[in-house]
């Protein structure tokens, strides 16, 4: 789904080359001269690296394919991490390459945010 940049608000989640980011700023400029425009401060969902882009007013861009999820870690085993749904109880594998660094700060039980995308 495409939105553009009048509704554009702190939290929205859109896909930009490919990837998916958090607007975590953004502004609305109205210069005295030539077309308005918003400048924003967007987070990579992917590597949390933030950069600055500025759209034109009424540009459009796609809302990032985006869940979020309340999990809680179980165990490692031969698949990777087990992480079990708090609301449905499904039970998933997630592989130690896609946690990155966070696997040294697991600890059993703990209840964790886990982002899907696409």
């Amino acid at each position: 789904m495409a939105i553009d940049t009048s509704q554009f608000k702190n939290g929205v989640k859109i896909e930009i080359d490919g990837n998916p980011f958090v607007i975590t700023y953004f502004q609305h400029v109205k210069p005295g001269k030539g077309g308005a425009f918003v400048r924003t401060k967007l987070k990579n969902l992917l590597n949390g690296r933030v950069v600055e882009k500025t759209f034109r007013s009424g540009e459009r861009c796609e809302e990032a394919d985006v869940e979020e999820k309340n999990m809680q870690y179980l165990y490692q085993d031969a698949e990777g991490r087990i992480f079990m749904d708090t609301t449905s109880y499904d039970q998933i594998p997630i592989g130690e390459d896609v946690l990155g660094d966070a696997t040294h700060f697991l600890l059993e039980n703990m209840e964790v945010d886990v982002l899907f995308w696409k």
